[in-house]
C-alpha cells in the first residue's frame, strides 16, 4: 500500500499552525486594493454620466460615443434628436451621448 501512499514521517517536528486570519490576509488585502483602483472610479464616473444624462437640455451640444458632435432638438424618455448638420438629424439613446461640450464648439449648426 506504500505505493500509491506515503509514509509519514514521525520523527519529522510539527509546524505551527497560522492563525487563519493572516492567511485570509493578502486576500483582504488585494480585494482593497482592486476596490480603490477598479471599482471605486468606475462607479463614480458612472454616476457623473447619469447626472449628465438627466440634465440635458435643449440647445446643448454633445458628442456621442460615435463620434457625432451636434445639437439637441428634442428629448424624449429615451430617445435624444441631434442636429449634426443643415437639415441631417439623427435621433440616439441617451445614453450613447458620451460628453457635453461648451457652448459654441459646434458653430455651423
Amino acid at each position: 500500500m506504500s505505493f500509491f501512499i506515503s509514509d509519514a514521517l514521525a520523527a519529522a517536528p510539527a509546524e505551527a499552525q497560522q492563525d487563519p486570519i493572516m492567511s485570509f490576509l493578502p486576500l483582504v488585502l488585494i480585494f482593497v486594493v482592486f476596490y480603490f483602483l477598479l471599482i471605486r472610479p468606475q462607479s463614480k464616473r458612472a454616476k457623473e454620466h447619469k447626472k449628465m444624462v438627466a440634465g440635458l437640455a435643449k440647445g446643448d451640444e454633445v458628442v456621442t460615443n460615435g463620434g457625432l458632435l451636434g445639437r439637441v432638438t428634442e428629448i424624449g424618455e429615451n430617445f435624444v434628436q441631434v442636429k449634426v448638420a443643415d437639415n441631417v438629424e439623427v435621433k440616439v439613446q441617451k445614453q450613447a451621448v458620451a460628453n457635453l461640450m461648451p457652448k459654441g464648439t459646434a458653430k455651423e449648426l
